[in-house]
């Protein structure tokens, strides 16, 4: 469907739909390090703003808590305390904006060398299979309560017709949370004891700057910047239009940079581009821009309202999990489609050990580390991929010539 067809009701539903999308894990990775939820929720909602400001308002993207960056934080704050810690922070946007000015500087040959078809291919797949784990973890809470949610979002997408097909996640998880009610599994408690207005910002945590955590974020950052760059794929993917020409990966790493800057000012955990959203504009068919601006609006609102954020916070982890079955599945189907529609050829040695090395990598969960320094997960996952694109000789083809396939 498109999405300029929509009336203004309808991208206003589907647009809090998507926020539900991203609520969960944007308010775990806080309340795993310590830090304020609401916090978590405004500054997502504001990075989001500044990313789109920055982008021109064409890349339909929502950007929510980073989870690569929960064990550092963890780490430091043991060593600097949380302050210092969150004032650390900064130094991420650094390497942000370091790889948007390469990028800017050598243009789109850069990374059609650095990131072709080949490479990007199985980093989608990556962040898709990648996130299944954390889908199954919050599913196996409660099986039957998952697959009732899940069972719903399928039936309205299949057989459902008008708006509420634009809704199916809206739908799982209603249905899921009235059937947790019904089975006493939901503890109204904390909804209760919530006020209802809250302050969800601090400007106290930059007054703790230190240079060891600081210094100690930047190689954290590498991951989220490589993860940033197969997300701006799937999402062009997903809508059909090139948004690494048109704005432009300068501009989308520049606005996450700034972003990431915001919320570390504000007491909030560094920002990354959500997946769990793609996936539900990949099943909605709703890539509108405008649509995701009024998911980020309805973050900013949710974070003042103390008693609305604690409604949703009491939304059963199994239901949630049952909704991400389905998100984190279209995802690395998309990572697929990119092989296929870019003609890669798998009958390449080369291009078969691409794939297969960047695949088990990352499924595997290898880890490097040195001292302090690690990657792994999807960052460490797409550098091998990098590295071996660069190094593997190209296949001669029948004409006695280098081949030229888009795949190589």
């Amino acid at each position: 469907m498109e999405t300029e067809t929509l009336t203004s009701t309808k991208k206003a539903i589907v647009g809090v739909q998507f926020l539900f999308v991203a609520f969960g894990a944007t308010v775990l990775v806080p309340l795993l390090v310590g830090i304020n939820p609401s916090t978590a929720l405004f500054t997502a909602g504001l990075g989001t703003f500044i990313f789109h400001f920055v982008t021109k308002g064409k890349v339909p993207i929502f950007l929510g808590s980073s989870f690569a960056f929960i064990a550092p934080i963890i780490a430091a704050t043991e060593q600097w305390g949380l302050p210092g810690t969150l004032a650390g922070l900064t130094s991420v946007s650094l390497v942000y904006f370091v790889m948007s000015a390469l990028v800017r500087w050598q243009g789109r040959h850069l990374l059609d060398r650095v990131f072709p078809p080949v490479v990007i291919g199985p980093v989608i797949i990556l962040i898709g299979l990648s996130l299944s784990g954390s889908a199954v973890n919050m599913a196996k809470t409660n099986w039957p309560l998952a697959f009732i949610a899940l069972i719903t979002a399928i039936l309205v997408l299949t057989f459902a017709r008008g708006l509420v097909k634009l809704v199916p996640v809206i739908c799982g998880i209603i249905v899921g949370y009235i059937a947790a009610v019904c089975m006493s599994l939901v503890d109204f408690a904390p909804v209760l004891a919530a006020p209802w207005i809250t302050n969800p910002i601090s400007f106290s945590t930059i007054t703790h700057f230190q240079w060891a955590p600081f210094l100690y974020m930047i190689p954290v950052a590498v991951a989220p910047v490589i993860e940033h760059i197969g997300d701006v794929y799937v999402v062009s993917a997903v809508a059909g239009k090139d948004f690494v020409k048109d704005p432009g990966l300068h501009r989308t790493m520049l606005g996450d940079g700034l972003a990431c800057l915001a919320s570390a000012f504000l007491g909030g955990p560094p920002e990354t581009t959500y997946s769990e959203v793609t996936g539900a504009m990949s099943i909605t068919k709703v890539t509108s821009p405008a649509v995701i601006r009024i998911s980020a609006a309805t973050a900013l609102v949710f974070s003042v309202i103390g008693k609305l954020s604690a409604l949703l916070q009491s939304i059963p982890q199994a239901v949630l999990g049952g909704i991400m079955l389905l998100l984190f599945g279209t995802i690395a189907s998309v990572g697929v489609q990119n092989l296929i529609q870019h003609k890669v050829d798998m009958n390449q040695t080369r291009n078969v050990i691409i794939v297969s090395v960047t695949l088990t990598m990352g499924i595997g969960g290898a880890v490097l580390s040195a001292g302090s320094f690690a990657l792994s997960g999807i960052g460490l996952s797409a550098i091998i991929g990098v590295i071996l694109n660069l190094l593997l000789p190209k296949e001669k083809s029948s004409d006695g010539g280098a081949s030229d396939q888009i795949g190589q």
